[in-house]
């Protein structure tokens, strides 16, 4: 049971093709994080602008069509047609298939190149079935080359998944699969509880307890790459103020985060990447601090008003928080942020929202949002900061800019040495600690429940590979 719905199984705009074995990419992460071949077999770097793939040999699609570097090519160019970040991220120029050699031409150097293959955006279908099924249908059930088929769809429920036999590598363990999508964490850690779930993604922590005392079951909780945030929409009056966006990092209470919503269950952020990743900032962890956040926002010109409440040319500090149920601990960090903003003098509208990426894109009336995203899936910073914070990047729902960053951005992404690219980050990273688009709260664990018959699995850090052909049930 998983703890996001999907309307669509369209990889160009979810990651659940992927995840659930359905779709595979050029290239993906192992174990180490490390970029390896995927449906590519490997890739050579003819100039610096100039890339060579070769695709895998003998493998079909679904639908027992051959994979191709034409039928990549079609695929690359309906993703980056669907998706203009994505498009962006890749910077495609021009490409040439011949048999199974895809030369791929980038518009500038770009040494990062093939870890953006590993973007499940990226994944492989067949653009010939979509025309036979039509686009509609297609995205209710695409063809792709992974170890599972779709049997069956319904958008924001569940899909029903039966082994593709004839998979390059080895037909799936496993004959069938039920995918379900519950957004409650309450609701998917009493289906584990009563054996109607054999996985549980994203359990809330204080279900763990319970979980973990019935023989039958386990929980993973492991050290993550991903990090729980603010996300300031800069096009607001009160947010566009640095001063205040200062004030409410001060008034993230990230101890009690830890230890009372998250109960252990992960660690104090002191920016965007863990900090036992080699980019991660080496500066402390702000600690709360309600006084000086009030010294900042009357620099800003807020003052006391009635009640107590700060107000500025007669209008009071009212701010529209969103969030989202999906990771649950997310409105109670909401909740405890209000408690505390409230003492501050600032007022906070809690709005509870069905799918956050879609309401913070198609509308502008919000203020913040509680946020979580993967900042380092691919063992490098790189992804994350220009996917967040560079204009038009697929993660940066707010449009945020920042004159100072953007070179500094410009840099990292012409710069291949791994030394140098840790040492651009961290730059990166200490103006984002000065500007704070975002107001980093914690590093959470991954929660996973699971049964005991599940074997020859387990969840990866990068969150990607969820279905695989090893995986089984005793």
């Amino acid at each position: 049971m998983y703890h996001f719905k999907s309307g669509s199984l369209d990889p160009s705009n979810d990651y659940i093709a992927v995840r659930a074995g359905i779709v595979e990419t050029l290239a993906k992460l192992n174990e180490n994080l490390e970029v390896q071949p995927w449906l590519a077999s490997k890739w050579e770097v003819k100039d610096p602008v100039t890339w060579s793939l070769t695709i895998r040999d003998g493998i079909q699609f679904q639908d027992g069509t051959p994979l191709d570097a034409a039928a990549v090519k079609a695929s690359l160019e309906r993703s980056m047609q669907a998706s203009k970040p994505l498009g962006g991220a890749l910077k495609i120029a021009s490409m040439e298939a011949s048999g199974q050699q895809l030369t791929i031409v980038t518009r500038e150097p770009h040494p990062s190149f093939v870890s953006e293959l590993v973007n499940p955006y990226t994944g492989i279908i067949s653009t010939e079935a979509e025309k036979k099924a039509g686009t509609a249908a297609f995205n209710l059930a695409p063809v792709g080359t992974g170890p599972f088929r779709v049997k069956a769809f319904t958008p924001n429920v569940g899909v029903q998944l039966e082994k593709n036999a004839k998979y390059w590598d080895g037909a799936a363990k496993l004959d069938e699969v039920e995918w379900k999508f519950n957004e409650d964490g309450n609701v998917r850690s009493m289906a584990l509880q009563a054996k109607e779930v054999d996985i549980a993604t994203q359990l809330p922590a204080e279900t763990v307890t319970a979980i973990s005392k019935d023989a039958e079951l386990r929980v993973e909780s492991t050290s993550s790459l991903r990090v729980h945030f603010l996300l300031f929409n800069p096009a607001r009056d009160a947010v566009k103020d640095v001063r205040v966006r200062r004030a409410l990092d001060l008034l993230l209470n990230r101890e009690s985060i830890v230890g009372d919503i998250m109960l252990g269950h992960a660690t104090a952020a002191n920016g965007p990447f863990n900090t036992r990743l080699p980019f991660g900032s080496k500066d402390p962890v702000r600690a709360s601090d309600p006084e000086q956040a009030k010294k900042l926002l009357a620099e800003a010109g807020y003052v006391p008003g009635a009640g107590g409440k700060l107000e500025k040319d007669g209008k009071p500090l009212t701010l529209d928080l969103i969030t989202y149920k999906g990771r649950p601990e997310l409105p109670l960090i909401a909740q405890l942020l209000q408690s505390d903003a409230a003492k501050a003098g600032i007022t906070l509208n809690i709005q509870t929202v069905e799918n956050i990426d879609t309401y913070l894109r198609q509308n502008k009336d919000w203020d913040f949002a509680t946020y979580s995203n993967l900042s380092a899936p691919r063992g490098d910073g790189g992804y994350f900061l220009s996917s967040s914070l560079v204009p038009g990047g697929s993660l940066n729902a707010g449009g945020i800019s920042i004159d100072k960053l953007n070179p500094i951005l410009a840099r990292l992404q012409a710069t291949s040495d791994p030394k140098q690219r840790s040492e651009i980050t961290q730059e990166a990273v200490a103006v984002v600690r000065e500007e704070v688009p975002h107001a980093y709260a914690v590093y959470p664990n991954l929660i996973v429940g699971m049964n005991k018959r599940v074997s020859d699995w387990k969840p990866g850090a990068e969150e990607y590979y969820i279905l695989t052909n090893k995986m089984d049930v005793k």
